[in-house]
């Protein structure tokens, strides 16, 4: 296996639709390679699948090493950019020794882990027996991994390749879940001689709920019910409000619709304009194309009910956001996070609000989803907490990190970095599932994961292939 070898199959995976919940073209590709060269395939009723290549001659009383990646990925993409990850295949650049893909996704997350496991079955590397382990809808719950059963796979020692930061191995992880809140409003109908204004905070760079969560991204929803709730002291109605898509991802754009006097019209123009400046200043580092415009839109008939319409705004503006807290145990790492990811116009006259908290300590976990829970119920939304899934507890007498912390310095002549991180990964439910598994976790340098203008880079793709093609050769 090398590099090359990879990006082949990264970029035939480019081609393939693989939405979480939509994995099943990704999943028929996986099997007709296996067909494909005769290696045993096996796919279980949720849609995992495992494709089984057995030890090289001499090699076979190495300990079978499973290799394990998702088969799903985050569909994010610019709103003024027409494109449907259903049918079309992700646009890419190949720019300063980065792999990029400008206005959507490139799903290297976890693409190429994907990639790096084909290029392993396909190659002539002599190994152990390896077992390719490829899970479902990783991003939207774990689905695959709550749905493995006892059996599907042999080894007892994985390689989780879902990670982003070259030179860095990970031991340990945090915990999740999703909180989402939806409130029924009332409406009224929008006042004569009122007219209808788009107001939007675009331009965010956005990111990982979990590994971007501490780097002081700005949130598009926030900023913009920021903006909205300054303005309750005037005359305006709130026809609807969108923004965010995915409870793992930073929002990057929001809009509101509202309804002002015409003679008013100019004014909240200027006001938005001058949230406009304030944004660009304290977001100058950190998103530095953050804006906030203004536009008239179609007339509307209806806006939600005066009331209604403030109880949203402030219980929004309430909800918290960023970083809890820090751990004391480990320098720089994030223990406890909340993610204020979306909302979105339901069926008749709902909204729905969806959030994500993640967290190293269980229960500081449920401490900051009581508190996001609290927030809404003090605003009369409806409140509902799903798809927990587990931490994973380092382990730092664990064989394969030692297996791995040498081969990386034999090969690059410096320590590699052995870290937790507050994205939340597989292994914790792997573990919870199979307790006698021995993990570890790494990949190539990733940016912008979860967000427009994701990217790979390809210097480090290069240490990344070296560094498994060592460990799955020396391992015993």
């Amino acid at each position: 296996m090398d590099s090359a070898s990879v990006l082949h199959f990264f970029k035939e995976i480019t081609r393939i639709p693989r939405e979480s919940g939509h994995e099943g073209p990704m999943t028929a590709y996986l099997q007709q390679f296996a067909a494909q060269r005769n290696l045993e395939c096996r796919t279980d009723k949720t849609g995992n699948v495992v494709i089984v290549k057995e030890a090289a001659p001499g090699k076979e009383q190495v300990p079978p090493l499973v290799l394990q990646a998702h088969q799903d990925m985050v569909c994010e993409k610019n709103a003024d950019f027409e494109f449907d990850f259903l049918t079309q295949a992700i646009p890419f650049e190949i720019e300063d020794g980065w792999m990029i893909a400008k206005n959507t996704t490139l799903g290297a997350d976890d693409g190429i882990g994907i990639a790096a496991c084909l290029a392993l079955l396909d190659g002539d590397l002599s190994t152990g027996k390896l077992e390719c382990l490829f899970t479902i809808s990783e991003e939207t719950g774990m689905d695959g991994a709550f749905a493995l059963e006892s059996g599907f796979f042999e080894g007892k020692t994985l390689i989780n390749l879902d990670s982003e930061d070259e030179g860095q191995l990970f031991i340990g992880c945090a915990g999740g879940l999703d909180t989402t809140a939806t409130f029924e409003y009332a409406t009224e109908p929008v006042h004569k001689g009122y007219k209808t204004l788009s107001v939007k905070v675009s331009g965010g760079i956005g990111g990982h709920s979990g590994d971007d969560i501490n780097k002081e991204r700005a949130n598009a929803l926030q900023q913009l019910v920021r903006f909205l709730y300054t303005e309750l002291q005037y005359d305006y109605q709130l026809v609807s409000i969108k923004g965010g898509n995915k409870p793992n991802a930073i929002c990057r754009e929001a809009e509101a619709v509202i309804a002002v006097p015409a003679s008013e019209a100019e004014e909240m123009e200027a006001d938005v304009l001058a949230f406009d400046k304030i944004l660009r200043n304290e977001f100058a580092s950190s998103d530095p194309g953050l804006t906030a415009s203004c536009q008239p839109c179609a007339p509307a008939r209806e806006a939600v009910e005066e009331g209604a319409a403030a109880n949203i705004i402030t219980t929004l503006l309430a909800c918290p956001h960023g970083v809890v807290k820090m751990s004391t145990d480990i320098p720089g790492l994030v223990e406890t996070s909340t993610n204020l990811a979306a909302v979105k116009k339901e069926e008749g006259n709902a909204i729905k609000v969806i959030t994500s908290q993640r967290s190293s300590v269980v229960s500081e976990l449920h401490a900051i989803a009581e508190k996001v829970e609290a927030t809404f119920f003090m605003g009369e939304f409806d409140v509902e907490h799903k798809g927990e899934y587990p931490g994973w507890k380092p382990d730092v007498n664990s064989h394969i990190l030692a297996v791995s912390v040498e081969s990386y310095r034999r090969l690059f002549g410096v320590e590699p970095e052995v870290k937790a991180i507050h994205a939340g990964l597989e292994c914790g439910l792997f573990l919870e599932k199979f307790p006698d598994l021995d993990m570890i976790s790494f990949g190539p340098t990733l940016r912008g994961v979860h967000a427009p203008g994701e990217k790979l880079e390809l210097a480090s793709l290069d240490k990344f292939v070296a560094l498994l093609n060592d460990i799955v050769s020396h391992f015993s």
